[in-house]
Parts: C-alpha cells; sequence; structure tokens
C-alpha cells in the first residue's frame, strides 16, 4: 500500500513541512525589510506595507486553484511546481523595475503561499500514520513560526546596502530540496483511491458539504483572530506601554516565537491521544489564563513569561489544524476544502488587529488586548463545543 505504510511516507512528510517552512520565510523577509524596500522603491513604508495586504488577498485564490489541480492530479506535482513558483516570484522581487512591479510580485506570491497550506497539510496528513496524524500536524504548523525565526536570524547578518537582495533568493536551494524529497515520495494511498475522476466534480462534492464549510470558514476565523490578536499588536503594546528597547523586544519575540513551536508541537501530539478538541479546549485555556501575565504584567520578565505561555496556547490551538481540518474535509477534496477554508479563515480574520488598535485607544492597550482575546476565547470555546471532530479516522474510506 502507498501511503503511511510505504517506506517513502518520510520523503512525502518532510517535503511537506519544509514547503512550509519556506513559505513563511518568504512571507516575513519583505515585513523585515520594509526601511529597505520603501528606500529602494523610493515609496513611503506604508505602501510597503500594503504589500502585505495585496499577498493576502490572493491567497485564497492560490487555494482554489491549486488546490483543486492536486485534487484531480495528485499532491506531488502540484506541490513540486507551488514550491518553485512561490519561491522564484520571491527571488524575482528585489529585482522588480518599479514599485508597481514590486506588488504585482508580492500578489502573485500570494497565490503560491496561499495554494501551498492545503497541499502540502493533505500530503503530510495524509502520508503520516494515523498514530502521529497530531504531532506532525504540529510540527508542520510549527513550521510557520520557525520560518518567522529563521527570517529574523538571517536579517540580521545580512548587509544593509546589498546583502538585503540575498534574502529573497536563498530559498531556491531550499525549493530545490523540497522538490528532490517529493519527487521521492509517493502518492498517498488515500488520493488514489477517491481521486476525482473530473475537475466538475468539485463543486457537487462542495455543495453537499457547504454547512460543514461555512462551520469550518468561521472557526477559522475566530482562530485567526486568537493568533493575529495575540501577536501583531503585541511588539508595539511593549513599546508603547513599557518603553522596552529593541534589542530587550527582539529577545522577547524569540522568546514567544519558541513558545508558539513548542506549543504546536505538544498540543498536536496531546490531540493523538486526547481528541482534537480536548486539545484545543487545553490550548485555549493555557491562553486564557496567561492573559494577566501577558496584559499586566510588571515586568519584562513578567510579561515575557506571559507571552510565552500565550504563544504556547494559540499556537497550540493551530498545531491541531491541520490535522483537524483535513479529517474534516470530503474524501476527493481534502486539499481544495482544507486550504479555502484556512485562507478564507485568515482573510475574514485580518482586521481584528485594526479593531484593536481602535480599541486601545479608548480603553487603553492592556485592556483592549484582553477584551479582544477573552471574547475571542469564549467564541472558540462555543464553536468546537458546538461542533465534532474525526480523529484518528481512516482517510482511505470515501
Amino acid at each position: 500500500m502507498v501511503g503511511a505504510n510505504s517506506p517513502r511516507w518520510g520523503f512525502a512528510v518532510a517535503s511537506g513541512i519544509l514547503g512550509w517552512i519556506l513559505d513563511a520565510f518568504n512571507f516575513f523577509v519583505p515585513i523585515f525589510l520594509v526601511d529597505v524596500l520603501a528606500k529602494n522603491f523610493h515609496v513611503s513604508k506604508g505602501a510597503i506595507v500594503w504589500s502585505i495586504t495585496a499577498t493576502l488577498v490572493t491567497r485564497p485564490l492560490g487555494a482554489m486553484l491549486l488546490g483543486s489541480l492536486a485534487d484531480r492530479f495528485g499532491r506531488r506535482l502540484p506541490l513540486i511546481a507551488c514550491v518553485l513558483y512561490f519561491s522564484l516570484v520571491s527571488a524575482l522581487t528585489p529585482y522588480a523595475p518599479s514599485y508597481a512591479a514590486f506588488i504585482l510580485l508580492r500578489a502573485l506570491y500570494g497565490i503560491g503561499m496561499g495554494g501551498y497550506w492545503g497541499i502540502g497539510a493533505s500530503m503530510v496528513m495524509e502520508s503520516s500514520p494515523v498514530r502521529w496524524r497530531g504531532l506532525f500536524s504540529g510540527i508542520m504548523q510549527a513550521g510557520y513560526s520557525l520560518g518567522y525565526l529563521l527570517a529574523a536570524v538571517a536579517i540580521r547578518m545580512a548587509r544593509p546596502d546589498t546583502g538585503w537582495k540575498w534574502m529573497f533568493l536563498i530559498g531556491l536551494a531550499l525549493a530545490f530540496l523540497i522538490s528532490i524529497l517529493t519527487s521521492l515520495s509517493s502518492e498517498p494511498y488515500s488520493w488514489r483511491k477517491n481521486q476525482i475522476a473530473k475537475m466538475s466534480e468539485t463543486w457537487g462534492i462542495l455543495f453537499r458539504y457547504k454547512a460543514r464549510f461555512a462551520y469550518l470558514v468561521l472557526l477559522m476565523t475566530a482562530i485567526t483572530c486568537l493568533s493575529h490578536g495575540t501577536q501583531d499588536l503585541y511588539p508595539d503594546f511593549l513599546t508603547t506601554m513599557h518603553h522596552v528597547p529593541a534589542a530587550v523586544l527582539s529577545n522577547v519575540a524569540i522568546l514567544y516565537n519558541i513558545g508558539a513551536i513548542l506549543g504546536a508541537i505538544f498540543v498536536g501530539y496531546v490531540s493523538d491521544n486526547l481528541g482534537r478538541r480536548n486539545g484545543i479546549f487545553i490550548a485555549l485555556a493555557l491562553s486564557f489564563v496567561s492573559i494577566p501575565l501577558w496584559a499586566f504584567g510588571t515586568s519584562i520578565a513578567i510579561l515575557a513569561l506571559g507571552a510565552f505561555l500565550m504563544q504556547f496556547g494559540v499556537q497550540g490551538v493551530f498545531g491541531v489544524i491541520p490535522a483537524h481540518l483535513n479529517e474534516m474535509s470530503p474524501a476527493g477534496l481534502r486539499s481544495l476544502f482544507s486550504g479555502v477554508i484556512y485562507q478564507l479563515g485568515m482573510l475574514i480574520g485580518s482586521p481584528s488587529v485594526s479593531i484593536q488598535f481602535e480599541l486601545q485607544k479608548h480603553i487603553g492597550y492592556p485592556w483592549a488586548l484582553t477584551l479582544f482575546e477573552v471574547c475571542v476565547i469564549i467564541s472558540l470555546l462555543f464553536l468546537f463545543g458546538l461542533g465534532t471532530e474525526k480523529q484518528g479516522q481512516s482517510f482511505d474510506i470515501a
């Protein structure tokens, strides 16, 4: 049998995880180079920041396009094409002849980034042994935080005048390695058994699962608010409220990203034994009890501890998501279904940061962070409580 029982399943899992790390690395590189890119293209920093929106908007399009190809023609070739595509687009970015071309390249990159998660997650989950599915789910999702950390470390070694351009190029080497690993892997047995005969079948399957699709999009939207609401403004909160120096702020960010990586892996592993929802309930409880330290800490040490515990819980929730979404997806549309849900949730939940920022103008940073996250955590407890799960189910069943 091809798949989890094949001696080559490790190649499939490794390629799926490494691709998500590379995807995150390429996404965060421009965020660390806002000033440099603004100077290079002779625009304001705000104009460079807007490129993040351009990337975000096209991600659902990539999930739909590439996910449908992976469900029809297999995981391997679309995954290789996706990795080479977004790595090449990223490599061309610093050589864009104008700001308009730069924005276009970041939008095109979003298509690849959006398409990758659905293919990579389905390949990892379908190829993993069932007993380790949650563990590999956590490892894959932790790749996003690891990609962020690698970008932060690499940017410190880049020369501010010319060295920054290599930041966009170094991913090409890993892209070729991922392509080799993917070519050495086997198509998951569950895909071969449940392969759709023609693309037109997609819409009929989606229509039959429309209620589940809507529920899971709502779920991913709330999870996006949980993640972005605890991460994006936290550096500004530390700087504004506690006047944390840049060097210390960087160390705190590294610490809570380590917490994010450990949380995703640990809770993913726990979900294999206690169930997907129970693992998520534990992670949400940890996030909830860490709020006083995270938002109202009276010293840098307490705030850093709170941030570590918060991200351990928040990304612990995310660590279960690749397994949970794939187990809840129709057998014939696992890449498309899970990928589009993931990216739509990201898109719909993206205004959460703006809501928090406006809220802090009226009630202050600590209470704005607290009120927003308490509402999100309660909403997630309610949504997961109402829902169901299919932990450990066989993917071979149609």
